[in-house]
């Protein structure tokens, strides 16, 4: 019990320390909020905040990689919820359509796309962007590739080229002035891409 309990106890400060830190980085950005206020919001030790995440840098990472797995999950959601999830020119439009969605907020916004690549560096930044989109692209068109619904291609290295695509998109969105108008031309650019890599069944 005592050892349960200290798991609950650890628990509940990485909860507290990661919806604060994600708040506060949303609103004021990563060099905008202190170690100090992230704490005293939270209502832990500074202590604690070394203890399970090193320093703010550490304890930001948790945070994109919390709001990476939640946007990849919702993705995920609106894919499955198609009539038919096997369509995969339905699944992709859905998909990129979630996605452009998510890239206009203004949590992705700051967090994801301003502050993400120059905390974490362009290559750790790409490695976690890898790890949570490429998934979800290498398996639409592995899938695509089993129905011979698409034209013969490494689905790697083809994988990799649309997540860079639609990563741009999504700065793209993120930083026009009209993130509205751009997202609709951005969604038809991507869906083009996209159509142009399918084919009929045969």
């Amino acid at each position: 019990m005592p050892r349960r309990s200290q798991e609950d106890r650890s628990r509940a400060t990485r909860t507290a320390l990661e919806q604060v830190g994600r708040r506060l980085f949303a609103e004021r950005g990563y060099a905008g909020v202190s170690a100090e206020e992230i704490v005293a919001e939270a209502g832990v030790t500074r202590g604690a905040l070394h203890h399970h995440y090193g320093d703010k840098r550490g304890l930001f990472v948790a945070v994109v990689e919390q709001l990476e797995a939640d946007n990849t999950a919702e993705i995920t959601q609106a894919v499955a919820a198609l009539p038919d999830p096997t369509d995969i020119l339905a699944a992709m439009a859905a998909g990129l359509r979630t996605f452009l969605d998510i890239s206009a907020r203004p949590e992705t916004v700051r967090i994801v796309m301003a502050d993400a690549p120059a905390v974490l560096g362009w290559e750790g930044w790409r490695e976690m962007e890898g790890r949570h989109g490429l998934g979800l692209i290498t398996t639409v068109f592995e899938s695509a590739a089993a129905a011979g619904v698409t034209v013969e291609a490494p689905v790697r290295v083809l994988s990799h080229l649309i997540l860079s695509a639609v990563t741009e998109a999504g700065m793209l969105v993120a930083h026009a002035e009209d993130p509205d108008a751009m997202r609709a031309e951005a969604e038809q650019c991507l869906l083009l891409m996209v159509g142009g890599l399918l084919r009929p069944p045969a």
